[in-house]
């Protein structure tokens, strides 16, 4: 018998989604899309609507308003059972009773397909994520991450349209938690799957995805590559919620182009215009291109006031004439101590931002 994966991946499009549940709207009017055999991430903060999104998706909620689109066929209507998606939950939802291998051939015995043929499925299945041999193990047997594993499995093997998942890593510790994710990544890319990931873990989403859509209040605030996202951010929200941002007034002193000459404390600095005119601005800069100096030199006079070690780099939290700035700095070796005096000067990641 030969079994195989692939082949079914199929878009997914919000054409002006909204859900609401009775007064509360808890997505307002969205459209995005998912392209095929990609992965995009759903990011934003507890209760921003990324689940209920998710959740439209899978047909686990019906749409109030709008269209939505697996492929070319339109879906807003349909419940769950009609619909060619697999969903994986943050609690795994694994069968307590069944083996490893009973519980990724379920969704086969019962649609009736041949036990033989559902366990070599199965088989495959277990072999995509690492965990050939498991079959005959109860999950209490397993690990936090296998367990996850196993629940991928399952949902592997249907060979869904479209694969979603619902914050599959918040019940594992970081570094179980970095291994599982790229994991994800790998059976994604190699077997051309569309997925749709929920989290509210910027470096997770930085690291998995080919889109991220970050939403705020029910809405979409951006989306877009992770790069993207990071270093032109479109707002304050999103500059602050996709990693670390120091915040800081500046003004534009000139625009040539699609760039702008930016005074930030009376040091001047390059940057992406983005249509702004000149005149007063928000800056986000991340914490990696605030650079610090001890021998002095042009730039901002700044004191350190905190210090942390962190082994792979240290965070210093600098005062300035801007305002207190966080900093990242790899130089581990030699730490600032707090008191000390330093030269601020900025790297090229910085962004204007609008709001």
């Amino acid at each position: 018998m030969t079994v195989s994966f692939g082949g079914r991946a199929s878009s997914v499009r919000f054409e002006g989604v909204t859900k609401a549940f009775g007064e509360v709207v808890a997505v307002n009017a969205i459209s995005f899309v998912v392209e095929a055999g990609s992965l995009a991430t759903l990011l934003g903060p507890s209760g921003c609507g990324k689940t209920t999104t998710l959740r439209l998706v899978a047909g686990l909620e019906l749409a109030t308003a709008g269209r939505i689109l697996i492929g070319d066929d339109d879906v807003t209507g349909l419940p769950a059972t009609r619909r060619d998606v697999s969903m994986v939950f943050q609690s795994y939802a694994l069968f307590p009773h069944m083996t490893v291998i009973e519980n990724v051939a379920y969704g086969f015995v019962v649609s009736g397909t041949p036990k033989a043929e559902a366990h070599a499925k199965a088989e495959l299945g277990l072999e995509l994520v690492g965990l050939k041999g498991y079959g005959p193990r109860l999950p209490s047997e397993l690990s936090g991450g296998q367990q996850q594993r196993v629940a991928v499995a399952r949902a592997l093997v249907l060979e869904p349209q479209v694969l979603l998942f619902d914050e599959p890593l918040s019940n594992l510790d970081a570094k179980l938690r970095r291994r599982v994710r790229e994991e994800i990544r790998d059976i994604q890319q190699s077997l051309g799957l569309t997925v749709v990931y929920v989290t509210h873990d910027q470096e997770e989403a930085l690291a998995v995805s080919d889109k991220v859509i970050v939403m705020r209040n029910a809405e979409i605030a951006q989306e877009g590559k992770p790069r993207e996202l990071y270093e032109q951010p479109a707002d304050r929200f999103v500059a602050d919620f996709i990693g670390d941002a120091n915040m800081v007034s500046a003004d534009i002193l000139s625009v040539d182009g699609t760039h702008a000459r930016v005074s930030i404390g009376g040091v001047e600095v390059q940057v992406p215009s983005r249509g702004l005119p000149v005149g007063p601005v928000q800056t986000a800069i991340r914490p990696e291109s605030v650079l610090l100096d001890t021998q002095g030199g042009e730039g901002l006079a700044g004191t350190v006031l905190k210090t942390a070690y962190l082994g792979k780099h240290m965070e210093y939290t600098v005062d300035s004439p801007v305002g207190e700035l966080f900093v990242v700095d790899e130089r581990v070796h030699a730490p600032l101590a707090p008191g000390t005096g330093v030269t601020i000067r900025f790297g090229d990641r910085i962004a204007l931002v609008v709001g």
